[in-house]
């Protein structure tokens, strides 16, 4: 017998609703994909620390860890200490260091394992900001320390930055100092403002396709300290655009999470291999990291309608997470893997399960449902019936 569950609709009543997905198979261990995927990975926030959430950041570190390790056995890589770790929304740069050291120690004992770190200027008190120089000092501390833990860089984009740079010509002065320092190449980070409403303007300009041009300079000018770089302006129009100028070699990693599907398979359009398709570091992948394994492995081995069918039905569940405000996806995620049995509970960092409403939980249950990405269909609707009945719905 199927199994079923009442839950809200949009109407505000109840109505039953019959589960209907399969469960994915795991794909075999070892197949290599050929792609490059990243997953921004969570945290798993500690329930039992004696701290005030909204204020002190308390990991559960060795839950944390362990889903580090899933998603590097279903053959995907982290981007650690990133947006979807709540850095900047609740994981501060003490924690964020201690998460990168902590990820960098347990990928050794993984091999093939990929790992690159977020490197920010969060650290610095934005009001004493005053220059591009206190920028370009944060960028330095921060490389430092991921550096000296033997860890790769992505250079995420700067809120600092954005709020002291009077000109594109800044933004060339910060990202030459950086990147000439870099001790490997790097993947430079372009986070839209719907994702973080301080990054507006970013590289100088609210106009898309002048920002764009600045990057590319950028990256043009240091190709061999650049290993690619992440967009993630939810336009799959200007990632193509942009991918198809970027130097040799250099790859675009979608950060797309609501065109990934098509934009990861690619169009065949450009000289380049790295023109045509575009490889991934995405939040979204946290959600849904067995069905993207499954498919990426069909995709290494030509069968390409077989990874559109899987990775397909995840589209809609990702555009629902990722909804505005986008800047609260990070609630799906967790929700996700509460759902799905990474975690023992639903409480987060800062305190922001509770970003989202039940409407939204409920519909996100759907579509996981119809994505097949509801990893224990029992274990799944018991907690789901859990949720409901924190919100007086028996």
């Amino acid at each position: 017998m199927a199994l079923s569950i009442n839950l809200p609709t949009a109407s505000g009543t109840l109505a039953p609703y019959r589960l209907q997905g399969a469960v994915l198979q795991r794909p075999p261990a070892g197949l290599k994909f050929n792609r490059i995927a990243y997953s921004a990975a969570h945290v798993v926030a500690d329930p039992l620390a004696p701290v005030d959430p909204w204020l002190t950041a308390a990991v559960d570190w060795d839950a944390t860890i362990g889903y580090r390790r899933h998603l590097w056995s279903l053959g995907l890589g982290v981007a650690e200490a990133m947006d979807t770790a709540q850095r900047g929304m609740g994981l501060d740069w003490p924690t964020s260091l201690e998460l990168i050291r902590r990820s960098i120690d347990a990928s050794r004992d993984v091999p093939g394992a990929f790992l690159a770190s977020g490197c920010g200027t969060d650290h610095l008190d934005i009001d004493a900001v005053k220059s591009v120089d206190d920028v370009i000092r944060g960028y330095e501390e921060q490389m430092a320390a991921i550096e000296a833990l033997g860890g790769k860089l992505i250079v995420m984009a700067s809120r600092a930055l954005a709020r002291v740079a009077k000109s594109p010509a800044d933004y060339e002065r910060v990202y030459d100092r950086v990147l000439r320092q870099a001790k490997q190449p790097v993947v430079l980070h372009w986070l839209g403002d719907m994702f973080d409403p301080a990054l507006a303007g970013y590289w100088g300009t609210k106009n898309v396709d002048a920002a764009m041009d600045t990057a590319l300079g950028i990256i043009a000018a240091h190709p061999a300290k650049v290993d690619g770089i992440k967009i993630s302006l939810l336009d799959k129009d200007k990632e193509i655009a942009m991918r198809r100028r970027l130097p040799a070699g250099v790859r675009m990693y979608t950060g797309d999470d609501f065109n990934y599907a098509e934009l990861i398979a690619g169009d065949g359009v450009g000289s380049e291999a790295t023109h045509r398709q575009s490889d991934a570091l995405l939040g979204i992948f946290d959600a849904i990291a067995p069905a993207a394994s499954a498919a990426l492995s069909e995709l290494a081995q030509g069968k390409d309608a077989n990874f559109h069918s899987i990775l397909g039905p995840t589209v809609p569940l990702s555009r629902h997470i990722f909804a505005a405000p986008t800047r609260f996806y990070k609630t799906g995620v967790v929700f996700m893997a509460w759902l799905n049995g990474h975690q023992k509970h639903f409480t987060m960092v800062g305190g922001q399960q509770s970003t989202r409403s039940l409407q939204h939980f409920a519909e996100l249950f759907r579509l996981a449902d119809a994505a097949n990405v509801l990893e224990q269909p029992e274990l799944a609707v018991a907690r789901m019936k859990t949720l409901l009945a924190l919100h007086g719905i028996d």
